[in-house]
């Protein structure tokens, strides 16, 4: 097993793609639901992801890139029984509406469900595993797993440092969400930690649902992807999810949990039989001389409601070179008041948090997708680091060429009907087989193979 050394955390996020449009496909998803139908805007969709990547980079924070899915999926169109290849979206938008809007998704840049990632030091063969989420909950959602682990096995490629994995079985049993359903303590990146898994529900076990809305994450998903992993049994922790904030629209726990190292910051009514949660969470870390912070918002500050509306949690919680812990927002928790007033008050709470920063992050904002749910975190030492695809890195040149490459392939308005229209496969091949030159990623699209 490799020895603790100096890590990072990188935040690998996903460009938002060309089709990205408001069809209000997720069930139990506030704001993709209350959206639905309106026009979007892909280019500034993506201009305002590539930003936010920049100015990270620029705080000097590991930042990487990946790449969008294929979309219109002509696969998904052809498996369910649309021939032809001009012909095939005109006939989808005829007899199929809502499968065409399924299979136009610009999903996959929420990257925090691309996968579920455990470092090299946690793992029993001392490598970086990933495990693509099956996201088996939702259609346009469920086509993204195979593609996925196509562009992690082209940025991630060193087969001696990186194991990635398939995807569970694409069944209820094992309804997978990747990381926006898993955090990670410990006390530097690259020492032993804890991971902390949380799921909704259970197929097989006793315990609690929700009644309004599915629980996507089940214990056995969580258990599976530990076990895949090779994760020993004291740098495990799995948590349910409350039911009733389920049901209140918190679809994935990165909406009102997010952690860091040592700290987590969540709101009281996040898990069942909470306080139990943090004193198993405390005890594990102790035991390997980690010291654990939960900072806890309370309902009659913030409540539920104010978090789905604000996504003050759907944040990242990072550490900076110089040891402080800053909280990465959306422009939502400023318009908020409860919300806005909360983290003016952080700083005289002797928190561990040390500065908000706060993103125009609208277009994703609108279909509900916050700053933690376009990142996947992958941390990484440096001679992992140094083993990843070197032209996903985000830097001046980088984001030059990103910023150049929205602005010749994207629109600047989608309507939900704009996706009947032929052309729009045609700009979005021609964007991304671009793209794959860019960042080099190689034949990763069944376009191109």
């Amino acid at each position: 097993m490799m020895q603790a050394s100096k890590a990072y955390e990188a935040n690998f996020d996903g460009l938002v793609g060309p089709t990205h449009n408001y069809a209000g496909l997720s069930f139990g998803n506030v704001a993709s639901r209350s959206n639905e139908k309106s026009v979007a805007n892909p280019k500034a969709a993506a201009k305002q992801g590539l930003r936010k990547m920049k100015r990270l980079a620029d705080l000097g924070f590991q930042q990487g890139v990946l790449p969008p899915l294929e979309r219109p999926s002509v696969r998904l169109l052809r498996d369910v029984g649309f021939s032809g290849d001009a012909t095939v979206i005109a006939r989808a938008a005829r007899e199929a509406p809502e499968l065409l809007a399924a299979a136009s998704s610009a999903s996959a840049m929420w990257t925090a469900n691309a996968a579920t990632v455990s470092p090299s030091a946690d793992t029993e063969d001392g490598r970086v595993h990933f495990t693509p989420a099956n996201l088996a909950a939702k259609l346009h959602r469920a086509i993204e797993h195979g593609e996925t682990r196509r562009s992690l096995a082209a940025i991630f490629a060193d087969e001696a440092r990186f194991r990635i994995h398939h995807a569970l079985p694409g069944t209820p049993a094992f309804g997978d969400e990747g990381a926006a359903n898993h955090t990670r303590f410990a006390r530097e990146y690259g020492e032993k930690g804890v991971e902390f898994f949380v799921y909704g529900r259970s197929e097989y076990g006793q315990g609690p649902q929700p009644q309004r809305y599915p629980a996507r994450q089940t214990l056995e998903a969580s258990r599976a992807v530990a076990r895949l992993h090779g994760l020993a049994d004291d740098a495990t922790l799995f948590a349910q999810q409350s039911p009733e904030v389920v049901d209140a629209g918190v679809f994935h726990n990165d909406v009102i949990a997010v952690g860091n190292r040592t700290t987590l910051f969540c709101h009281e009514r996040a898990f069942v039989d909470q306080h139990r949660i943090y004193d198993e969470l405390r005890a594990k870390l102790e035991a390997q001389g980690t010291p654990f912070t939960a900072i806890e918002v309370p309902e009659s500050e913030v409540s539920v409601a104010d978090t789905v509306s604000s996504y003050l949690f759907n944040s990242q919680l990072l550490s900076a070179a110089d040891g402080r812990q800053l909280l990465v927002v959306p422009q939502e928790c400023r318009e908020n008041a409860r919300v806005a007033a909360y983290l003016d008050a952080l700083a005289s709470r002797s928190t561990p948090i040390d500065e908000v920063l706060v993103f125009d992050l609208r277009e994703s904002m609108k279909n509900g997708g916050g700053p933690a749910c376009l990142r996947l975190r992958v941390v990484l030492n440096d001679a992992e680091r140094a083993a990843v695809n070197p032209r996903v890195w985000m830097n001046d040149a980088v984001f030059t060429q990103l910023d150049a490459w929205i602005d010749r392939h994207y629109r600047d308005r989608l309507a939900p009907a704009d996706l009947a229209d032929p052309k729009l496969l045609a700009e979005s091949r021609a964007a991304l087989d671009e793209l794959t030159t860019l960042l080099g990623l190689g034949a990763v699209y069944d376009f191109q193979r």
